[in-house]
């Protein structure tokens, strides 16, 4: 049998992680800072930095105006948008998504850190624990974030006391811990000094753990793709019809999540039908084996009615169909979300109609309690949503696979992102059950 080797956490491994907190709680300094100190800056960045912080009438470079690109964001001194970001160390690659801190830009963070391993979350030691950092640990917590990092900034404005530190890290830890978050690694800083985030603070020797930097680069992140029941979303069939490849039917795509191996019995859903992996071809070569989550185009037995949007999966560990979801959801649009909407479904890469039934709870972030019955989702709410789709999906729980668990809601009208899904339980607690509403037959979305 063919083996899958797995790369170890060296100076190949991938990082993907995004930072996240309140307003002006130093998240772009720290970005900045990272890079700066890793030695991960260009020197015409860190000059053009420099030219733009004299014209500011500011002595030392703002580090912050490495990520802070729009124009926006450099006059009003916040994060807007998300800033990607990408550097490398001898021992690791990273990929840094910088979500914005202010109420009106969560959505941002929704975006950020749907493929992120791990999150930053900033809080400004002067103000503690605030309202958005709890959203920001109930978004982490909600897109099965494996990895917290709880960064006390602006150390140095308090002058390093180390029971500030502690009962913040204390009462963030027990608020993230009620959420399901398994991991959580406090870590205290002073990003415009330097203290803590790439080499350690003469100011703080009463901490003895890693900076940043050094999580960051050990972490383990890498996991045996062969744990995950194969999912393999198909975007396109081809059947080149030359008189080199008469017959050929490949469906191309990525993996979402597992191992294909030729020779698998599968099924094709939403339809069921069966088939067998006749071949495998990554690069233009023929492969036995592949995984999550390379690009390939996989051959079957049997000619099948097989589109875009279809999901091939290993029979044994194929998910199930249905056309009623129940899940929690970010409510990301600008216009509520409402009982009886009309919307459009994305999974994966398939797109249906699909019609809101129900939103029995709106979760309230003081306290983790569920409102009941709250008729709509406003920009930035989450909630728990039942939806019936015009066709069945084949959807994993979002605690099982954040691919095949996730969608979002559409706007039919304008295409616009409506809000996040994941299906299932999100939460350590999951919200009360309630009947679904009905909901006005309109044009033939009622399904």
């Amino acid at each position: 049998m063919s083996t899958i080797n797995t790369v170890d956490a060296g100076a190949t491994s991938l990082l993907r992680f995004a930072t996240a907190g309140s307003v002006d709680d130093g998240k772009s300094t720290l970005v900045g800072r990272l890079l700066h100190d890793s030695k991960s800056v260009l020197a015409d960045q860190l000059e053009a930095v420099e030219h733009a912080s004299r014209n500011r009438g500011q002595e030392a470079p703002d580090l912050a105006l490495l990520t802070d690109g729009l124009r926006a964001e450099r006059e009003q001194g916040i994060t807007i948008d998300v800033a990607y970001r990408y550097f490398a160390t001898p021992r690791r690659r990273f990929i840094l998504a910088d979500t914005p801190g202010h109420v009106q830009y969560t959505r941002n963070m929704v975006t950020g850190a749907s493929t992120a391993e791990l999150a930053v979350v900033l809080v400004d030691a002067r103000n503690g624990v605030v309202e958005q950092t709890r959203r920001h640990a109930a978004v982490a917590a909600l897109l099965r974030v494996p990895h917290v990092v709880l960064a006390v900034n602006k150390m140095d404005l308090v002058d390093y006391a180390e029971p500030v530190f502690a009962a913040i890290a204390e009462e963030f830890t027990t608020y993230a811990a009620s959420l399901g978050v398994p991991e959580i690694t406090a870590i205290p800083i002073s990003a415009l000094a330097g203290d803590n985030v790439v080499t350690a603070s003469a100011h703080m020797d009463w901490y003895g753990g890693p900076t940043v930097l050094e999580h960051l680069e050990t972490v383990p992140v890498v996991a045996d793709p062969s744990d995950d029941p194969g999912r393999f979303p198909v975007q396109y069939v081809i059947r080149p019809q030359t008189p080199e490849h008469p017959d050929y039917r490949g469906y191309a795509g990525q993996i979402a999540s597992g191992v294909l191996r030729v020779g698998d019995a599968v099924t094709v859903l939403p339809s069921g039908r069966t088939s067998t992996i006749e071949a495998i071809d990554a690069l233009g070569q023929a492969v036995d084996v592949a995984w999550a989550p390379q690009s390939v185009t996989v051959r079957l037995t049997d000619d099948l009615d097989i589109s875009r949007g279809d999901l091939i999966a290993p029979t044994a560990t194929a998910p199930s169909v249905s056309q009623d979801i129940e899940a929690t959801v970010c409510h990301v649009a600008d216009r509520p979300l409402t009982v009886g909407q009309r919307v459009l479904l994305k999974h994966t890469t398939r797109t249906v109609k699909a019609i809101v039934k129900d939103i029995p709870s709106r979760l309230t972030l003081d306290d983790l309690s569920q409102h009941p019955a709250p008729g709509e989702l406003v920009a930035n709410d989450i909630g728990r949503i039942v939806v019936r789709t015009a066709e069945p999906l084949a959807l994993d729980a979002y605690a099982d696979s954040r691919r095949t668990g996730s969608f979002l809601l559409i706007d039919p009208a304008d295409g616009t992102t409506l809000t996040a899904g994941m299906a299932g339980t999100a939460f350590a607690e999951a919200a009360a059950d309630a009947a679904p509403a009905d909901a006005a037959d309109d044009e033939g979305w009622d399904f």
